[in-house]
């Protein structure tokens, strides 16, 4: 487990640099008390690891930028990938307030040559307001955050996937698979989302591809709370798994499945580089006794049954 004394932790991301395991984690103290006001305080903290179970705390990633800076409230989700010139890319969300005090959130990029010392280099895409909500669609905050980046598959740029919600349909299923292309993750450009509205999920968190045994899916993560009033009452929600036919879909969100043990939040799925095998980290969102956790747990062993993901 990867617990800190002084801090709540919750979503993260892995690199591995081909020697270690790389965690990159949003944390915040626990001397403000209350574990809901840890958002708006949030940092990007570092961890390493040779096993992805006995992790060593390195120097912070990155905080919040300066007052009128696009992440001047909080630095939150993202990922991290490697350009083609050696540079390590980090695309992260930056959260802010707006002047009615609604949150609102942006991607920026932080670049590093070792993936230990991270300089920001500002936004790089906002939600379009052709295609995605902002501040008037009835939902609490301007969604448009936790980055994903993968290569096209048929080597045209650079794809990054984004929590963000349709401008059209019922309030509590406008979640959708946010888009942005770029020729060289330098530059980037807001498209239209990759799925439509009304697939019962107010909210896609924190999504990412993967493709076990030549099958591929979207992880995605959303609590009971924020699906659709049809699925009320039917699910705690937690990280999900919807079927792709490709990593840029089309992806069966309707008939996403939760893969996630109770009490767990953003699941990240991790290939052990020696052997191969499909882990399953994610952080303790909500404890036996009913508190936030704030921890990372263990790996979890996963695997492909009835071409279906299982953990645990």
């Amino acid at each position: 487990m990867f617990a800190l004394p002084d801090s709540w932790v919750w979503d993260f991301w892995t690199v591995d640099d081909g020697e270690q395991y790389h965690l990159f984690f949003l944390f915040a103290s626990r001397a403000l008390h209350d574990p809901g006001a840890r958002h708006y305080r949030a940092g990007v903290g570092h961890a390493v690891s040779s096993d992805l179970v006995h992790w060593t705390r390195v120097q912070d990633a990155i905080v919040h930028g300066e007052p009128g800076e696009f992440d001047d409230l909080a630095t939150w989700t993202g990922s991290i990938t490697r350009h083609p010139d050696g540079t390590w890319l980090m695309f992260y969300t930056g959260a802010s307030l707006a002047p009615s005090g609604s949150n609102m959130q942006r991607i920026g990029l932080a670049t590093s040559p070792d993936l230990l010392t991270w300089t920001k280099q500002g936004l790089v895409v906002e939600a379009d307001p052709r295609w995605y909500e902002q501040l008037d669609g009835g939902w609490h905050d301007w969604a448009f955050r936790d980055p994903w980046v993968l290569p096209d598959p048929d080597g045209d740029g650079w794809h990054m996937l984004i929590t963000a919600r349709g401008n059209t349909g019922p309030v509590d299923e406008r979640g959708v698979v946010g888009h942005a292309w770029s020729p060289d993750l330098r530059q980037w450009e807001a498209r239209p989302p990759l799925s439509e509205v009304g697939q019962g999920f107010g909210q896609l968190e924190v999504m990412v591809n993967v493709e076990i045994e030549g099958r591929t899916f979207l992880l995605f993560n959303c609590l009971g709370g924020d699906v659709s009033d049809a699925r009320k009452g039917s699910t705690a929600g937690g990280t999900w798994a919807a079927k792709a036919a490709s990593p840029l879909g089309p992806y069966d969100i309707a008939g996403a499945r939760v893969i996630s043990p109770p009490g767990l939040y953003v699941g990240r799925l991790v290939q052990l580089r020696d052997t191969g095998e499909w882990k399953f980290l994610a952080f303790v969102n909500e404890t036996p006794e009913g508190g936030f956790g704030g921890t990372i747990i263990d790996p979890l062993p996963v695997a492909l049954v009835d071409d279906e993901i299982v953990v645990g």
